[in-house]
């Protein structure tokens, strides 16, 4: 692992904004995909959104809204690019995440014949996220969108998406979301851990030295590679009544209940992390983001005495503290975004909704990034010692699921997870340049 610094300054002005920016809260989105069928019409579709896309380097949350467009491989193939150009880009980016189903977990009723319809098929071209801090923003935004796609007779919008963070920051089964990320070298955005450096710009966006130290592969030609990033989408849907019994039927009390949700997370549900509130909940110390994340693992709880070692946030980011490997080449930008109404609180029973989680990953390596963190942290427990164990929230279970959670003098075992969390589809799409898109729409052909 490389210890310099990024000797090429990263050009925020090239990149997407939006794409290393943390998101504002609470805001509404919504996402978009979209099929092309007239090459013509998609590149003037992204002749037009890219007049709507801040750079990085003027982004601000406090604008209130933007755009984010990205492409699959289909839907590069679909403007025209040539097929030199597309044999440059990953393999795995060019299978798409239904061919990749069995890497990541996703079998028997979480494959992709089940998967909703179009995710996951040959008609998703382009992903369109759009987000503003208020629903008025958001539908006048949605207008620009419409006003980008709507009269091409070339482009159609074949699903939709509407989500959402709270106010209180908080997701589906009630935990405040949202609240780790890193630093990326050169983008001036602090990371949420203070002992945590910098990673390396090539780590997120193509074409810069990445912590391996070699430069992160651009797709060829640089135009059209360089400054992008991968960006992986999945729909996850949430048992949340499943989830609420679960902590009933296995705990004593409300305070048990409590206390067993942040052993299977890793944090309270105020966003205070086990490891400094090992006891009890400190909402204080959740909703301080100069504190909540500053921690390491192997030094102050190495044996997941205060937060098991199978935790959700522990293998999602176990920091300094997995038996194998290099965490620093396997972290990436997450985004979670709500959909669905939330279920009131105190109920037990489903009622019918869908409600979940629309899941984003940034970052420029798919397969040492997020494929790597989804068969081996989230579907495989030997890196943390725990061989037989997955995920406990987000883990896909072939059976009832096993979770482990260390105590003196007798450590509680639990053989019975259900599945809390199950996968509605998703695609692998990249997210060009400000320079790539004019690229793409000044193609010819």
């Amino acid at each position: 692992m490389t210890t310099t610094t990024t000797t090429t300054p990263l050009d925020l002005a090239d990149v997407q904004g939006g794409i290393l920016n943390p998101r504002p809260s609470p805001y509404v989105g919504t996402y978009l995909l979209l099929r092309i069928d007239d090459r013509r019409d998609g590149r003037e579709m992204l002749r037009r959104l890219a007049e709507r896309i801040a750079p990085a380097a003027t982004w601000s949350a406090d604008s209130g809204s933007w755009f984010n467009v990205a492409l699959s491989h289909r839907g590069l193939a679909a403007l025209g690019v040539p097929a030199e150009s597309l044999a440059t880009f990953p393999p795995e980016f060019r299978a798409g995440m239904a061919a990749r189903a069995g890497v990541l977990g996703d079998v028997g009723v979480q494959s992709p014949e089940h998967w909703e319809w179009p995710l996951g098929t040959a008609d998703v071209h382009v992903a369109l996220a759009v987000i503003a801090k208020d629903a008025e923003r958001l539908d006048v935004l949605l207008e620009e969108a419409r006003a980008a796609y709507g009269r091409l007779p070339g482009v159609r919008l074949i699903w939709r998406q509407d989500c959402y963070a709270l106010p209180t920051e908080r997701e589906a089964f009630g935990f405040r979301d949202g609240i780790s990320h890193p630093a990326v070298e050169g983008s001036g955005i602090p990371g949420s851990n203070p002992q945590e450096r910098p990673l390396e710009a090539g780590e997120f966006v193509t074409g810069y030295v990445d912590e391996t130290g070699d430069r992160a592969p651009v797709p060829q030609p640089e135009a059209l590679g360089r400054n992008g990033t991968y960006v992986v989408f999945r729909k996850l849907h949430q048992d949340v009544a499943g989830f609420r019994r679960y902590l009933r039927d296995h705990s004593a009390s409300a305070e048990d209940e409590e206390r067993l949700a942040a052993k299977l997370v890793g944090r309270w549900r105020s966003g205070a992390p086990l490891v400094l509130a090992p006891e009890r909940d400190d909402p204080a110390l959740g909703a301080d983001p100069t504190r909540n994340n500053d921690y390491l693992y192997r030094r102050e709880d190495e044996r997941g005495l205060r937060c098991p070692v199978g935790s959700h946030v522990r293998r999602m980011n176990p920091r300094d503290a997995v038996v194998t490997g290099e965490v620093r080449l396997h972290r990436m930008i997450r985004r979670g975004t709500s959909y669905g109404p939330p279920l009131p609180d105190g109920v037990l029973e489903d009622d019918g909704a869908e409600r979940g989680l629309c899941f984003v990953f940034i970052g420029a390596h798919i397969a040492r990034q997020f494929e790597f963190v989804q068969a081996q942290w989230v579907g495989d427990g030997r890196a943390f010692g725990a061989p037989e164990e997955r995920d406990p929230l987000v883990g896909s279970h072939d059976g009832p699921g096993v979770f482990t959670i260390p105590a003196r003098p007798i450590r509680r075992r639990l053989t019975d997870l259900p599945q809390f969390v199950s996968t509605r589809g998703g695609e692998y799409c990249f997210a060009p340049s400000l320079t790539a898109l004019r690229w793409l729409a000044d193609l010819e052909g």
